[in-house]
């Protein structure tokens, strides 16, 4: 099973959210693409465009919009998968009907306002609950966390699609609820598929989503997704293509080493972990890369110490210049 999942992330110390794509398999996952998502105050400041260096041709556009558009173009290139996934921010109807005209199935979380047509008529998603018997909610697995498996309960119950594209058939909706079985939490996600699928195919759809939280931390922590600091819009196209692309290569680096090591005789060591992208750089980092120079050495910290007051000199020349232009934009 092969699922797409969509989430927004955003930095707060620059301001810049982001919306994101990530392909999943069982064999591994990676972030495939990125749209930088500017409000519509932002998008419609001229001046601002200007200095950020914004094409004229990029207009306001909303992240289901966005969404959308990364999985045109995923369409496009011949990436095919079975599921979209997302959270609550694309459960619009917009998207959902998007998602179908490409052949997708989906599993998008939805807030509790969300709204529903059942043959019982319109309600919102929280009042499904009392039509759910107790014999209809299921345990299943969801995972394993620090402290053991996680298991929550799940139920689904039919609804009417809202979302149709014209010559589709009306294909298999649905609204799956996962209940936490100790604190009662709730929450809800509307499925679709042209054909009928049992709870735990949806359930695992549903999880696979969490896969992106991890290419998040992966491409943060070992790409530096998060920490350039750029303000202008190539430079922030630049920096996230180049991360996107760091963090792609120690997946599919990690699942070579793991499809070897399968393909290899057995040893008499204990049965070890996958290797994992972060296992991968310690070792790139140890037998391939170059060493970086150590502060000890005297012409290496004498061109750090040009290089940053060179930086802070020109920072500080940037930073004055703006200031002029702003004051001169306020009278």
């Amino acid at each position: 099973m092969t699922v797409i999942q969509l989430q927004a992330l955003g930095g707060i110390g620059l301001c810049q959210v982001a919306v994101h794509l990530s392909y999943v398999s069982a064999q591994g996952h990676a972030l495939i693409d990125r749209r930088l998502y500017l409000g519509e105050a932002w998008a419609g400041d001229d001046e601002r465009r200007e200095l950020a260096g914004v094409p004229d041709e990029t207009a306001f556009a909303t992240k289901p919009h966005l969404a959308g558009d990364m999985l045109a173009e995923a369409h496009a290139a011949g990436i095919r998968t079975a599921w979209v996934a997302a959270d609550e921010v694309y459960g619009g109807r917009g998207l959902r009907a998007r998602i179908r005209t490409l052949g997708h199935g989906y599993a998008i979380a939805v807030p509790t306002s969300h709204r529903v047509t059942t043959p019982g008529g319109k309600a919102k998603v929280t009042a499904l609950l009392e039509r759910v018997p107790k014999r209809a909610w299921m345990r299943l697995k969801t995972g394993n966390g620090t402290k053991g498996e996680r298991l929550y309960d799940w139920a689904m119950i039919d609804v009417n699609p809202d979302d149709t594209p014209p010559a589709q058939a009306a294909g298999h909706s649905q609204v799956l609820i996962r209940r936490h079985r100790r604190t009662g939490s709730l929450s809800f996600y509307r499925t679709w598929h042209p054909d009928p699928q049992p709870i735990s195919v949806l359930v695992s759809v549903v999880c696979r989503r969490w896969r992106v939280e991890e290419d998040f931390q992966g491409a943060k922590g070992l790409a530096h997704l998060g920490t350039g600091q750029v303000t202008c819009w190539i430079s922030w196209h630049r920096w996230s293509l180049m991360s996107l692309l760091a963090y792609a290569l120690l997946a599919v680096g990690a699942l070579h080493e793991r499809q070897r090591a399968n393909l290899a005789e057995p040893e008499d060591d204990p049965v070890m972990v996958p290797v994992s992208p972060r296992e991968l750089l310690a070792m790139l980092r140890a037998f391939v890369l170059p060493r970086p120079c150590q502060d000890t050495d005297p012409a290496h910290a004498l061109r750090w110490s040009h290089w940053r007051r060179r930086h802070q000199h020109r920072a500080a020349d940037c930073h004055r210049r703006w200031n002029n232009v702003t004051a001169v934009a306020i009278a």
